[in-house]
C-alpha cells in the first residue's frame, strides 16, 4: 500500500514536471509583457526637505511613499538575512527554483491548501511588478517565465536592488531605506544585525508583523531569519547571540515627518513650476531654515497670540512670524499662522496688509538722505487736505494717534512716537513726488501715490517687510529673502542651487545707520517698548492701521530681522489698544531673549560705520554725518506755519 502511495506521488511529480516544462517551452516565446518596467526601473521616489543642518523637516510625496536605496547603499548582513529566510540560493538559479517548486506543490497538495510558496526574489519582483495580484496557475507561469528573461537581463544585484526598492514594508513604507527612516530612524549602513532581520521579515506579512502595533510578533520573525542565517553559517555565534537579545527602538511617526508644514509648502510652492515632478522625482531640497529658530518662532507667536486672546477675548485672531539673516537674506524661520490643521494659508508669504505706521522709516530715511538731521525739528500740527475721488471731493483731516499735536518735534522723538501729524508735515515739506522717486528701489508694486503713503496705506507681505526692512538691517543694502539653498537629485547632482540674490542700494550705511540708531530709541523709550531684550540691542518700529486691524512689529538685530504680524483674516479690528506695540512687540522680544540663550555668541551690539559722528567740539550731541549735518540754532529756533490746505 505505501509502495503504491509513492509510485503514485512519483508518477505524479514527474506528469508535473513534463507538463511544466512542456507549457514553458510554448509560453517562453509566446509571453509578450513589457518588461521595461523592470529593466528600466523609475519608480516614483518621495523628496525630502531638509534644513540648513541637514536635519530633515519632511518627507513630500504623491501617492506611495519611497526613499530609494542603490545596492552599495544597504549593508551585506541585510541582503544575507533576506536571501536566508526568502530564497536561500538566490545566487544559484536562473530566476526559477525547481526544487523550491516541487517542494511547495508537495506541501499544498498534502495539506489540500497553499501554506507555502515557491516563487524566488526574481518572481516576487515581476509579480510586484508586472502581474495582477490574482491567483492562478496562468499567471504563475507567466511569472516563473518573465523571472527568467529578467535574469537574462539583469545582475543579481540589479534584482536585489529593484526587489528592496519596490517592496512595502507596511505603514506605508515602500522600499527598504523608507522603512529604515521610518521605523529607526536610521540610514541603511547604521542599523543592527537585528533591526536588518526585523525589516526583511516585514514583507512576508507587513500588517501581522507591524512592530509599531505587534512588536512581539516583529522579533520573533526576526529571530527565526536570525537563526536561518546561523544555521547557514552566515552569520557567527556571538553575533548570534547579541542580536537575539537586541531590543530595537521603534518610532511612530507620520509619512510626511512634517515638522514645519508652512515651510514645506512654500517649498512646494517655489518649486513646482520649475520641478513639475517635485513630489515624486526624489529630489533632496535644502534650505536656509534653522528647526531651532523655527521652534523658537513658533512658541514666539503661540506666546503673542494667547496674550492678545486673554485682552481681546475673541476668536478668529491669528498672527505670522518671520526671522531673516540681516546680511545674507536667508530666512532661518517662517510660521504663516497659529495652527496649521485650522488653516495653511501661509501669510507670511501670501497674505498683503497695510503696514501702517511700520512704512514710516522709509519716509523718514529719504528726509535724512536729502540733509534732515535726527535733531532737525518737524511740525506737529493738525492739518486739512482736500483731494477728489471718484469726481468726489474728499476732506482729510490726519491726526495722532493720541489725539494732540506738541507744535514742534525733533524728527528723532517724531518717529519714535510715532507721530503721524509731524510725518505728513515732513512728507508736505519734501514732495510726494520726490519721496515717491526716492522710494522706488524698494519695489513695492501698487504703491499709493498721495499723502496716505506717510501713514502706510498700502499692501504688504510679511516677506516683503523683511526684504525692505533689510535696507536698515544690512547697511543700506536691501536682500531678497531666500528659503532654498539648493536641490540635489536622486542620483546626487546638483541640479539648482540659489545664486546670490539681487542687492539694491536704497542708503548708504552711515545714513543707514541713522536709522538704526532712532529705531534703537523706539524699543527703549518709544512705541516698541515691550520689544526690549536685556543686553541686546534691538531696533524695530511699530505698526497699527486704522481702527487697530492691524499689529506689526518689524525690527532687528545686529544679527538677524524679525518680522510679526498679528491681525484678523477678515480685516476685522483686534480690538481697543491693540497696537503693534502691545500685541505684536511681545512676540519679537520673546524671540530674541531665547535665541541669545541657544546661540549666546551672536553679536549684540551694533557696529558704527565710518562717516558717523556724535559730538562737535567736543561736546557730545545728536548723531550726524556729512549728508546729514546737525541743524543751526536758527533753523531749530524758527517756527514755520502750515496754513489749512483747501
Amino acid at each position: 500500500m505505501i509502495n503504491q502511495l509513492i509510485k503514485g506521488s512519483i508518477m505524479l511529480v514527474i506528469v508535473f514536471i513534463i507538463a511544466l516544462i512542456t507549457a514553458f517551452i510554448y509560453a517562453y516565446n509566446e509571453i509578450q509583457l513589457d518588461m521595461d518596467k523592470i529593466v528600466n526601473y523609475h519608480p516614483k521616489i518621495s523628496s525630502v526637505i531638509l534644513d540648513y543642518k541637514g536635519n530633515k523637516i519632511a518627507n513630500i510625496m504623491k501617492g506611495r511613499h519611497r526613499l530609494y536605496a542603490k545596492y552599495d547603499d544597504m549593508p551585506s548582513y541585510l541582503i544575507e538575512a533576506l536571501i536566508a529566510i526568502e530564497d536561500t540560493r538566490f545566487f544559484e538559479h536562473n530566476g526559477v527554483n525547481p526544487d523550491a517548486i516541487i517542494r511547495a506543490f508537495l506541501r499544498n497538495y498534502k495539506a489540500g491548501k497553499r501554506v507555502e510558496g515557491g516563487s524566488t526574489i526574481t518572481q516576487q519582483l515581476v509579480k510586484k511588478i508586472l502581474l495582477s495580484p490574482k491567483k492562478s496557475y496562468t499567471r504563475k507561469l507567466k511569472e516563473a517565465i518573465l523571472a527568467i528573461k529578467v535574469e537574462q537581463e539583469l545582475t543579481k544585484e540589479e534584482i536585489l536592488e529593484r526587489y528592496l526598492n519596490e517592496i512595502s514594508f507596511g505603514r506605508g513604507y515602500f522600499g527598504v531605506r523608507t522603512a529604515s527612516k521610518g521605523y529607526f530612524h536610521k540610514e541603511l549602513d547604521k542599523l543592527t544585525l537585528k533591526e536588518a532581520a526585523l525589516l526583511v521579515g516585514l514583507p512576508n506579512a507587513p500588517s501581522y508583523f507591524n512592530p509599531v502595533k505587534h512588536l512581539d510578533r516583529a522579533l520573533k520573525r526576526a529571530n527565526t531569519i536570525l537563526s536561518r542565517m546561523r544555521k547557514l553559517g552566515w552569520i557567527r555565534e556571538d553575533d548570534y547571540l547579541k542580536a537575539i537579545k537586541e531590543t530595537p527602538k521603534i518610532y511612530h511617526d507620520t509619512l510626511t515627518q512634517n515638522i514645519a508644514p508652512y515651510i514645506t509648502d512654500e517649498v512646494v510652492r517655489r518649486l513646482k513650476k520649475d520641478f513639475p515632478d517635485i513630489k515624486t522625482g526624489g529630489y533632496t531640497i535644502y534650505t536656509t531654515v534653522d528647526m531651532r529658530e523655527q521652534k523658537i518662532a513658533r512658541d514666539a507667536l503661540k506666546y503673542a497670540y494667547r496674550r492678545a486672546l486673554r485682552k481681546y477675548k475673541k476668536s478668529k485672531l491669528n498672527g505670522a512670524i518671520l526671522v531673516v539673516d540681516n546680511s545674507t537674506g536667508d530666512i532661518k524661520a517662517m510660521v504663516g499662522g497659529v495652527d496649521y490643521k485650522k488653516s495653511a494659508f501661509n501669510r507670511v508669504t501670501m497674505m498683503e496688509r497695510q503696514p501702517g505706521s511700520a512704512f514710516k522709516p522709509f519716509i523718514y530715511q529719504v528726509a535724512l538722505d536729502l540733509g534732515y538731521n535726527p535733531a532737525t525739528e518737524l511740525t506737529d500740527v493738525a492739518r486739512t487736505f482736500q483731494y477728489y475721488k471718484n469726481g468726489k471731493r474728499v476732506i482729510w483731516r490726519p491726526k495722532n494717534y493720541e489725539s494732540n499735536f506738541v507744535g514742534f518735534i525733533k524728527l528723532r522723538d517724531a518717529l519714535v512716537h510715532s507721530r503721524n501729524l509731524a510725518t505728513i508735515n515732513l512728507l508736505t515739506e519734501i514732495g510726494v513726488d520726490r519721496v515717491l522717486e526716492k522710494l522706488k528701489p524698494l519695489k513695492i508694486s501698487h504703491i499709493p501715490q498721495d499723502m496716505s503713503i506717510s501713514l502706510g496705506n498700502l499692501g504688504v507681505s510679511p516677506v516683503k517687510m523683511a526684504e525692505i526692512y533689510s535696507a536698515f538691517a544690512n547697511g543700506g543694502h536691501m536682500i531678497e529673502p531666500r528659503l532654498i539653498s539648493k536641490v540635489v537629485s536622486k542620483d546626487g547632482t546638483v541640479i539648482y542651487e540659489a545664486k546670490n540674490q539681487e542687492i539694491r542700494d536704497f542708503t548708504k550705511p552711515e545714513q543707514a545707520y541713522l536709522m538704526t540708531d532712532i529705531l534703537k530709541d523706539v524699543i527703549i523709550r518709544g512705541t516698541g517698548r515691550n520689544a526690549q531684550v536685556k543686553g541686546i540691542e534691538l531696533a524695530g518700529k511699530t505698526g497699527t492701521t486704522n481702527r487697530n486691524v492691524d499689529a506689526w512689529f518689524c525690527g532687528y538685530s545686529p544679527a538677524q530681522e524679525v518680522i510679526v504680524w498679528i491681525g484678523r483674516d477678515n480685516n476685522r479690528p483686534i480690538g481697543k489698544g491693540a497696537t503693534g506695540g502691545a500685541v505684536a512687540a511681545p512676540a519679537f522680544a520673546y524671540f530674541f531673549k531665547r535665541l541669545y540663550q541657544i546661540y549666546p555668541n551672536l553679536p549684540r551690539t551694533f557696529k558704527v560705520p565710518d562717516g558717523v559722528y556724535n559730538s562737535r567740539d567736543g561736546v557730545i550731541s545728536e548723531l550726524y554725518t556729512e549728508t546729514s549735518p546737525l541743524p543751526s540754532k536758527a533753523e531749530t529756533s524758527t517756527a514755520q506755519e502750515f496754513p489749512d490746505m483747501f
